[in-house]
């Protein structure tokens, strides 16, 4: 096997995804190879919103059971990695999207890269561990699932650690997300729920032991107006039992606001939660709006 793989003019306005993982109870182990897809071919400052058709996923895990591991996501067009299958460990994954941070010829001034996920979860069961993420968008973002844990890993650039975007008829619970460095991000963590969405749940979250800085917007938001960060919350979707435990420490930059609560009702986001393992400095208190939140220092 070469120590890169590359994906050319073939995938020119594809959808994609350019590579698949699929079967049961897979051992993958890229020791250390490099998936380059070309995504400087494709960036132009849009993203998924218009422009070029970029090929997205680079990479997408379906299969169930196993691992997948030790692998370079290099310059992906779009989206880097989605994860589909249940009851796997995805670790030592490196997303590389750096490049896209500077402007190019199509990008009119602006990063190229956009919407440049590091890892979308929609599956069960799943650990990713031990990994780093430098790009232009969510570090993590989970849609859907249970019994998730994101753990020791790092993410630069980008949105931080995102629950969602939930749209409507879907759940996601018992979500753990410890030992992450997030560091230089629009946000550093964030639960957002689309202000439309019908019919889904959010509980059971968990952070621990997290550290972040250079948050440039909020340290953390949860947001019921999504796409909009401080929009007009909807109630569609019910939020539930978010703890901060341990020791997680957030310094937000001097024009960010340290935690921002943007809920449709006491009843959307329901319970009290426990925030005593959360310390954020800098910037703006910023504003909690129909929740229930003890502890912490922000």
């Amino acid at each position: 096997m070469s120590s890169s793989a590359l994906f050319k003019s073939m995938i020119q306005e594809w959808d994609g995804p350019l590579m698949v993982v699929e079967g049961n109870d897979i051992t993958f182990d890229g020791a250390g190879h490099t998936l380059d897809g070309l995504g400087e071919q494709y960036w132009d400052g849009q993203g998924s919103s218009g422009g070029t058709t970029k090929p997205a996923p680079l990479l997408r895990i379906n299969h169930d059971g196993g691992s997948f591991s030790n692998v370079v996501v290099l310059n992906s067009p779009g989206r880097a990695t989605a994860i589909g299958g249940n009851g796997i460990v995805v670790s030592e994954i490196t997303v590389d999207n750096s490049a896209g941070d500077q402007p190019n010829a199509m990008s009119d001034g602006e990063p190229a890269g956009k919407n440049t996920d590091g890892f979308d979860i929609s599956a069960d069961d799943v650990t990713v561990e031990n990994s780093v993420v430098m790009n232009q968008d969510d570090c993590l973002a989970i849609n859907r699932g249970t019994n998730i844990n994101f753990e020791n890993n790092q993410c630069s650039g980008g949105h931080g650690i995102s629950i969602g975007s939930i749209s409507s008829d879907v759940a996601v619970s018992g979500i753990t997300i410890s030992g992450n460095t997030v560091s230089n991000s629009m946000q550093c963590f964030r639960i957002k729920t689309d202000a439309t969405s019908t019919d889904s749940t959010v509980s059971d979250i968990t952070y621990s032991n997290n550290q972040a800085s250079g948050c440039q917007e909020f340290g953390l938001l949860i947001t019921q107006s999504y796409p909009d960060a401080l929009g007009t919350p909807g109630t569609g979707v019910v939020i539930s039992d978010i703890t901060w435990s341990g020791t997680n420490t957030v310094s937000v930059d001097s024009d960010a606001d340290r935690v921002d609560i943007n809920c449709g009702s006491l009843s959307s986001c329901s319970g009290t939660w426990d925030f005593s393992g959360l310390t954020v400095t800098g910037g703006s208190e910023g504003t909690i709006l129909n929740a229930d939140v003890s502890g912490g220092s922000f």
